[in-house]
């Protein structure tokens, strides 16, 4: 905690504790004052921005010119937001590197503008040596609860740094261009079988954009040329019924996502059976009672904006490990291979589906924070001079706070992401863990990680055959280095294909 100080933000007299370093609102009392505004908006309507602003590659900045200096950029900074925002603005250092500024009374465009004037004024403060990277979330557009708003700017603030940093991101489209755009239910059956549950859904909840379909064949193709947020479909029509309608959905990567309630004509127990079988979100009777299907249908739909995010989300950092290994021209391929060999391992294991799915993401996300280590150390055809490898070493934990934000979403592969360079005997980097604090999922993409980099060409040496890479395998394990019953699993698999 910083020292007490006492000053009037225009909503009286009040004790602040500011942070020692920057003199900037610590992290406790900038989440009271969000709370505060975001109670004033709902009470009183207008609306506020709120960004975060993180500095790019911070801890690789600190560790090459040392921590006295690092503490000067963070007070340098602090002092641009100072200076550069209004008197009735509010500015906070939320966390080690992470600066926050609440934007009252500003919409999204002059927001963007604001920040951007920061963003600009600290690259040439530094030279071009530090950058910053920010997400924008607007008040009531985007969320109308303080909690809710950081964790969308968070959001935002991982797509800035995944699209390589030194950017700023509105979460919808800079608030242009879905601000405002209305959910978009399909309605699918006959007229008679749809009209009495589009009057329901119309007057229950007349912020919702209506389209229909009269069969199953129409709706497949409207949803191929239309974006949709919810599908109500009758059970009962013309081949395609509504089951197989729903199946195929979600069988297709590209509707899976998409909530679909299955309408029966009857409460039987076998049709509900059925409707679940086909991968029905809900299964409800028809015609249904207009306030279960409010709720029903709005929380769906939130359930639907919230997948279309974060899958958006996953992509743009997806897109991001692929720009890196595009970097390193000897790693192409490299991420993919160690998610699909992990998630297969994971399965042969009989480990949980959340486990699995973390293998298969870690595996791709693993090494996401090589973006930030320069191409000519990557491609070195010689060997690494000790910085330059402690360079390299940077990119667990670059690649874990790149990905943080996500943390809700991305769940167990945080822990491939950061520890895959660990080893059971404490000698692995960034933190030095040791046995069993080291998790499973952990182990497993370290192991396939060292394998397929044997068994690929590097700059300083040619791919070596499996047998040889088994051979270094089974050593590590015998030396405590690697799991020995993984790594046994491991050989078994890759042997047998």
């Amino acid at each position: 905690m910083g020292g007490q100080t006492s000053t009037d933000t225009g909503r009286g007299t009040i004790d602040q504790s500011t942070d020692d370093l920057t003199g900037l609102l610590n992290h406790d009392v900038f989440h009271i004052i969000l709370e505060w505004e975001s109670v004033r908006s709902r009470r009183y309507g207008g609306s506020f921005t709120l960004a975060l602003l993180d500095i790019d590659s911070f801890s690789l900045y600190n560790k090459r010119n040392g921590r006295q200096k690092g503490d000067g950029i963070l007070k340098g900074i602090a002092r641009v937001i100072k200076k550069t925002i209004r008197r009735c603005d509010i500015a906070a250092r939320y966390s080690g590197d992470i600066f926050a500024v609440i934007l009252t009374k500003y919409p999204a465009e002059p927001s963007h503008t604001a920040v951007e004037r920061i963003r600009a004024e600290v690259e040439a403060f530094t030279r071009g040596e530090v950058t910053l990277s920010a997400g924008l979330v607007t008040c009531p557009q985007d969320a109308t609860y303080g909690n809710i708003l950081i964790d969308k700017a968070k959001e935002a603030l991982a797509v800035a740094k995944a699209g390589g940093g030194n950017t700023i991101y509105f979460p919808k489209g800079e608030g242009k261009s879905s601000i405002g755009k209305k959910p978009r239910i399909l309605l699918v059956g006959d007229a008679e079988q749809t009209k009495n549950t589009e009057a329901l859904v119309e007057t229950s909840d007349p912020g919702v954009e209506i389209v229909k379909a009269s069969g199953g064949n129409e709706a497949l193709s409207l949803i191929d040329r239309t974006e949709v947020d919810l599908i109500l479909l009758d059970a009962v029509m013309s081949e395609p019924d509504g089951y197989e309608i729903c199946r195929r959905l979600k069988e297709n990567e590209d509707t899976r996502i998409i909530p679909v309630i299955i309408l029966t004509t009857s409460d039987d127990r076998k049709d509900k059976i059925r409707a679940i079988e086909s991968g029905a979100d809900d299964c409800m009777i028809s015609p249904p009672d207009r306030i279960e299907l409010m709720v029903r249908t709005q929380s769906l739909l939130r359930e639907s904006a919230l997948n279309k995010k974060l899958t958006s989300i996953e992509s743009v950092l997806i897109s991001m490990a692929n720009a890196v290994e595009a970097k390193d021209v000897y790693t192409q391929g490299h991420s993919v291979r160690v998610s699909d060999m992990a998630a297969t391992l994971g399965k042969k294991m009989n480990l949980s589906e959340e486990e699995i799915e973390a293998l298969r993401l870690g595996g791709i996300l693993h090494d996401i924070g090589k973006i930030g280590v320069p191409g000519e150390i990557l491609n070195r055809p010689g060997k690494l001079t000790p910085d330059e490898f402690e360079i390299v070493k940077t990119h667990p934990e670059a690649s874990c706070n790149i990905c943080q934000p996500l943390q809700k979403t991305l769940g167990l592969a945080l822990d491939v992401i950061r520890h895959h360079h660990e080893k059971l005997d404490g000698s692995g980097y960034p933190d030095g863990l040791q046995g069993e604090d080291i998790s499973v999922v952990a182990r497993i993409a370290g192991i396939v990680d060292i394998f397929d980099a044997l068994i690929a060409n590097r700059p300083y040496r040619s791919a070596m055959p499996r047998k040889d890479a088994f051979e270094i395998l089974n050593k590590e394990a015998d030396e405590g280095k690697l799991d020995k019953v993984i790594v046994g699993y491991f050989i078994e698999m890759i042997g047998k294909s």
